[in-house]
């Protein structure tokens, strides 16, 4: 499936339960999502912690409306912990089932995206790991000069911003040199199509979603 298509879909279908209280909606839903993320070989690992992320939260708010609410009542509670969990699975279907390159070549192509947010965004993205490794050396440096750099320490942070600062430069720098320049047309090494099938599954979903939320109690 097209990757702005699946984007679009799922944030429809979030925005729609977020103004519903519909709570055999919200378990198919559910089960659906499981069914697609199981499909794409989803690990047990992976989903331990799509269940415990919403867990924490939902049961406060389980135990607020039901027991503390007003008229106890448990099932709109459940409906809440239920919507959390489709919010949770649906980010788990984006995330599992899409690499991020894809979803900004997409987003790019299909939605029209400027090119200079959709590779700034790629950028930070693919920076991320390189932050979090040079963290650790600034860490361990520090550990041989006899200083300990905990995660509340401002020297930590103060070096951790200048090699960002300097990375940024150094990016700007290569995508210059790459050819990379800004409101010029540019070609695609991957294209990312949006077939007739896409926008089929789109509407299907939202009218069988409208459906279910009309017809179940």
């Amino acid at each position: 499936m097209n990757p702005s298509i699946k984007l679009l879909l799922l944030l429809l279908i979030s925005l729609e339960i977020s103004f519903t209280n519909r709570l055999f909606v919200n378990l198919i839903l559910i089960i659906c999502l499981f069914i697609v993320l199981i499909f794409n070989k989803l690990t047990w690992h992976q989903f331990c912690w799509l269940m415990l992320i919403p867990l924490i939260p939902g049961i406060a708010v389980l135990i607020t409306i039901g027991g503390y609410g007003a008229g106890h009542d448990w099932l709109t509670g459940w409906s809440m912990v239920s919507r959390f969990y489709v919010y949770v699975f649906a980010g788990g279907v984006m995330t599992f089932t899409t690499s991020p390159l894809t979803l900004v070549r997409s987003l790019e192509q299909n939605c029209h995206l400027p090119s200079k947010f959709a590779y700034g965004t790629l950028a930070a993205l693919n920076i991320l790991p390189q932050i979090k490794r040079n963290v650790s050396t600034i860490k361990v440096a520090g550990k041989m000069r006899g200083l300990d750099l905990h995660w509340w320490s401002p020297t930590l942070y103060f070096k951790a911003i200048l090699s960002a600062i300097r990375w940024s430069d150094q990016l700007a720098q290569a995508m210059e040199t790459h050819g990379f320049r800004e409101e010029r047309p540019r070609t695609y090494a991957t294209l990312i199509p949006l077939r007739w099938v896409d926008w089929a599954i789109l509407i299907i979903s939202m009218v069988v979603l409208q459906i279910l939320l009309i017809a179940l109690p």
